[in-house]
């Protein structure tokens, strides 16, 4: 037991650099104290005293704003940063070095007894209010940013954003557990730029066709704004 304890000690100083000293991690971490009321009220849901088993998550929840069902399945050196707004469904199963930031659900889309949950693989990094919903399997090492809403299994190494989630890389090796959200690919804004340089193209082959025809048209009111919205997204890039 003070293995595991030690454990889950140093896996806080492994992923959160604001972590500055024992006392302040064995006091100060919500997501601590809900993994080790999670342990002692898991322990209570094997042997079906599913009440109290119940009963505590149920104050866990209130002192640490984390929801974790008593029948879930979590590996070791699990982490959640921050934690308010973590819900983590009765048949989710957690591997090893997983890493869950602020308001991440881990939520059923069934009304069955089954499992109804996700599995999440190793080394998975779920960024702050995503959401996970179903009996879907996130492979070793996914990625899922900030904001996503993900509702079909991902495969080893993926990077998923959006809503719905859509995978925007695949079989990239993880070396260190983190997610930077700012790198994280945006499929939405590159179908936006792409469409605003076909109309670009465009724009200037009708340009072309009109002086050749001496034809003269009104000015384009949506000109400016479209080289506004060019240059936002061009500069987010």
């Amino acid at each position: 037991m003070f293995n595991t304890i030690r454990e889950d000690i140093n896996n806080v100083f492994a992923k959160d650099p604001a972590a500055r000293g024992v006392f302040e991690v064995v006091f100060c971490y919500p997501g601590l104290h809900a993994l080790w009321g999670y342990r002692v009220f898991h322990w209570f849901w094997k042997i079906r005293w599913h009440f109290l088993a119940r009963w505590l998550s149920h104050v866990t929840r209130f002192l640490t704003g984390i929801e974790i069902h008593p029948g879930a399945t979590i590996g070791r050196r699990f982490f959640i940063d921050h934690g308010m707004g973590v819900v983590i469904g009765e048949t989710s199963i957690i591997g090893d070095d997983v890493l869950l930031y602020k308001g991440v659900v881990l939520g059923g889309t069934s009304l069955s007894k089954g499992k109804r949950h996700p599995t999440l693989g190793n080394n998975v990094v779920i960024g702050t209010n995503a959401c996970v919903l179903g009996n879907i399997t996130l492979g070793d090492g996914t990625r899922v940013g900030a904001g996503s809403v993900v509702v079909r299994s991902a495969p080893p190494g993926s990077t998923v954003v959006g809503i719905p989630g859509r995978v925007v890389e695949e079989h990239k090796p993880q070396v260190v557990t983190d997610l930077e959200h700012g790198k994280l690919p945006d499929p939405v804004a590159e179908a936006v730029r792409y469409m605003l340089a076909e109309h670009a193209k465009l724009d200037k082959r009708l340009a072309e066709l009109e002086k050749l025809g001496s034809i003269i048209t009104p000015t384009d009111e949506l000109e400016d704004k479209l080289k506004e919205l060019a240059k936002e997204f061009n500069s987010n890039s």
